[in-house]
């Protein structure tokens, strides 16, 4: 019998619901300075303007897990989708107060966006297949990002940023609504997957992937050093993330002259990178898993040599002065540290075991506490330590660090 490729739509599903997730969260950067000064706030508080989104998707990472696990991905994604829907609509308001709130309600209902997604890849495809799928989640987190970065810019000025708002939050409650109808929590409760297709996915399934995750050991939890490798990790690798998605469109507006129509366009070069780099390293991770049988290699050995090289690319572009062809550079990196994103998703799915949805969300907080510090950290760096050069210097230190972390961690299942 030849099987079925429900998965495949099911995997878009979920990287439809994640590419709509960043086009929502991201629409404020490209049109920070306009809002900025129609508002009449500083850089601080527009700094925390956007980092108020990550305070509450940080810190509800764990409980958005533990709902998932009562409701089950089909109704819990559908939820968040419509959650997060209003809070965009709710940006249009057009305050500081109100549109710090709408962020930060926003970041809690997307709070179980990626473990809950993680947890469907592992129920949804087998072990040698899970870095590749991881890999397409990742990325088209970044294809909401490109889509926002010049559609933000070009509506900002034909409509204006609050109709811009407004219109942001349809997409997500449509795909709530066709999410909720088709999709089913496990392959053998759909009516689209054969026998056949059930069995390709469990041929290696890691374990504890199929079952109900029992009650959390979180003794357990916290003393592995695994878990806290890839929590660590996180932090740095999301806050160097975070760096485009907040000041990347203001840091060439203000340090390399352009536009912000020129601006929108050129934030969207790295963003590219990112998911071409999501997509391939998560190819090339499975297919060292294959041939190599090597967990360590595929996924941390290539993980930090592709974020060393990161690093290395991201200083370079201090010596470019053509602006193009900095952000070029600075693309370049961004590809390779792309190749990260599925070799965590595809660890996670292979130490969590059982308790995949909480490891998930445990790594997903502590890059989000990252993600949170550096767009306010950024206005300090300007002022105090040196520019925007400063800046470009903290964003490639922390690609190094996270790549320490990736060789000291171990092959150990979290949590046993």
């Amino acid at each position: 019998m030849k099987p079925t490729r429900t998965r495949f739509i099911v995997l878009a599903g979920i990287c439809a619901a994640a590419a709509l997730a960043y086009f929502t969260r991201n629409g404020v950067a490209p049109a920070e300075s306009t809002i900025r000064a129609e508002l009449g706030i500083t850089k601080e508080q527009s700094g925390m303007l956007m980092s108020s989104f990550f305070w509450p998707y940080a810190l509800c990472q764990i409980p958005a897990a533990m709902l998932a696990q009562r409701l089950g991905a089909r109704w819990s994604l559908s939820l968040y989708g419509v959650l997060w829907s209003v809070a965009t609509a709710f940006l249009a308001w057009g305050n500081l107060a109100v549109m710090t709130g709408a962020r930060a309600f926003m970041g809690m209902a997307q709070a179980g966006l990626v473990p809950v997604g993680t947890t469907v890849m592992a129920r949804w495809f087998p072990r040698t297949a899970q870095a590749s799928a991881s890999g397409a989640f990742s990325g088209f987190m970044s294809v909401g990002s490109i889509i926002a970065a010049p559609l933000t810019a070009w509506l900002v000025v034909s409509i204006g940023w609050r109709w811009m708002f407004v219109w942001y939050a349809v997409p997500g409650v449509l795909w709530a609504a066709w999410f909720a109808v088709w999709y089913r929590n496990r392959p053998s409760e759909h009516p689209g997957v054969n026998a056949a297709e059930r069995a390709q996915i469990e041929q290696d399934a890691p374990p504890g992937a199929a079952i109900e995750a029992p009650r959390v050991p979180w003794g357990l939890l916290l003393r592995s050093p695994a878990l806290w490798c890839l929590c660590l990790q996180q932090f740095c690798r999301a806050a160097g993330y975070i760096f485009f998605a907040s000041w990347f469109a203001t840091y060439l507006q203000e340090a390399r002259g352009v536009t912000i129509l020129g601006s929108g366009w050129l934030t969207t070069l790295p963003l590219l990178a990112d998911v071409t780099g999501c997509m391939a390293g998560g190819v090339l991770s499975d297919v060292l898993l294959r041939k190599t049988g090597s967990q360590r290699l595929a996924r941390q050995g290539l993980t930090a040599t592709a974020l060393l090289l990161c690093a290395g690319l991201i200083f370079c572009a201090w010596l470019v002065a053509n602006p193009v062809m900095a952000v070029l550079v600075i693309s370049a990196g961004m590809f390779c540290a792309a190749t990260a994103n599925p070799c965590l998703g595809a660890t996670v799915m292979n130490l969590g075991g059982p308790h995949v949805a909480t490891v998930s969300a445990a790594t997903n907080m502590c890059g989000n506490l990252g993600a949170a510090a550096f767009p306010v950290v950024v206005p300090w760096l300007l002022v105090h330590a040196g520019g925007w050069d400063a800046v470009l210097g903290g964003f490639g230190a922390l690609y190094i660090v996270a790549a320490v972390f990736w060789l000291l961690l171990r092959n150990e299942r979290i949590g046993q």
